[in-house]
């Protein structure tokens, strides 16, 4: 199974991206994960579901022991290509 994650972290600074925020998408960017994108507005990674998974328990964890006071997060089941 495939799965996509999309998520934000706040508090939210417009001038400087704040300690958890940066934590958060080093964890997502050194997962095993493909098609990460990283935004100032939100980030988005696809893999496959455990290493999705082991990539969002350690992004929550990080990212609140970083000062993170909220994460918002949406995981979907996506289609595999057929191949």
């Amino acid at each position: 199974m495939r799965l996509r994650v999309e998520f934000t972290t706040e508090p939210f600074d417009l001038d400087e991206a704040p300690p958890h925020a940066v934590v958060a998408r080093e964890v997502i960017q050194g997962a095993e994960l493909d098609a990460v994108d990283v935004g100032p507005f939100g980030n988005t990674a696809e893999g496959g579901a455990d290493e999705v998974l082991t990539a969002v328990d350690s992004m929550l964890r990080q990212a609140l022991a970083s000062g993170a006071t909220r994460v918002s997060l949406q995981v979907n089941v996506i289609e595999e290509e057929v191949r």
